[in-house]
């Protein structure tokens, strides 16, 4: 009886042991299998990880950009609207100049029109046909060049008969634009002035000629003493060189200078100019 014990007994010993090492077995296995699933998720973890730091560095330079951006717009739209200020400030000034432009080309237009008015009137009233009288406009300035053998004898400062005929031509003129001056100016040739108990040189023969025409405007014929300056140049401003006797004789003229209020035109031209 004993014996039959005993051999059930190592029999469900054996059975029990076979049962346990499988068992083992399985869970080792499971154990395996779980520490390569735990490993695989820890390299995934860690790769989620690192793309994560990636995605945040990437999300901080996006959120910075975007700043940027809104404060480029932002400078953008205040230089958009001081540009705009700035051409439209151009475009005044560019107005504004155009205006004064408009306003100096009038001005000289005016003057060269009174200009143009005042030599046909001196041609007219003194006459263009006589040689030894010339009517001309020189830098926008008219003049009348009067030869002396018209006005004075050689070496005298006393107007002639023939010379007041002249000279009541060019007061018509002169009595007709109250507003306008008139330089009267003397010149001589280089032959030198012996002298007297008056004059010393032809500077001073041509300042006493020029005085002596002056009179004859303002006494004779009515000439404001006003408008009239008288002036002379002696021999230093010759028209042509003195070396013949018909050089000479052209040097020797008066020359009248009607100045028609160009003083006038040319301060408004320098008001502008200065705006």
């Amino acid at each position: 009886m004993r014996k039959v014990i005993l051999m059930f007994t190592l029999a469900a010993l054996s059975l029990t042991s076979c049962g346990t090492k499988k068992k083992i077995a399985e869970l080792e296995k499971q154990n395996k299998d779980c520490q390569d699933l735990l490993n695989s998720t820890t390299v995934k973890l860690n790769l989620c990880l690192t793309e994560k730091e990636a995605l945040n560095q990437q999300n901080d330079y996006l959120k910075k950009n975007n700043s940027d951006l809104i404060s480029n717009v932002g400078n953008m739209t205040t230089l958009t609207k001081q540009g705009a200020q700035n051409i439209e400030k151009a475009l005044e000034t560019i107005k504004e100049k155009d205006l004064k432009i408009t306003r100096m080309q009038d001005a000289l237009t005016k003057k060269d029109s009174v200009t143009l008015a005042l030599v046909t009137s001196l041609k007219s009233s003194v006459g263009i046909s006589d040689p030894d009288i010339n009517v001309n406009v020189e830098k926008g300035v008219v003049f009348i060049s009067i030869a002396d053998k018209l006005l004075f004898k050689s070496g005298s400062y006393v107007v002639s008969d023939r010379a007041k005929e002249v000279l009541a031509k060019v007061a018509k003129v002169i009595n007709d634009k109250p507003t306008f001056e008139c330089m009267v100016e003397g010149h001589t040739d280089n032959v030198p002035f012996t002298g007297n108990a008056i004059l010393i040189d032809n500077w001073d023969l041509s300042v006493k000629r020029s005085t002596a025409i002056v009179r004859v405007l303002t006494k004779d014929l009515g000439v404001k003493p006003s408008q009239l300056i008288a002036a002379g140049r002696g021999e230093f401003i010759p028209l042509v060189e003195n070396k013949t006797a018909e050089n000479r004789a052209a040097n020797r003229r008066t020359r009248i200078v009607i100045l028609p209020k160009i003083d006038e035109f040319y301060e408004m031209i320098e008001k502008e100019m200065k705006k």
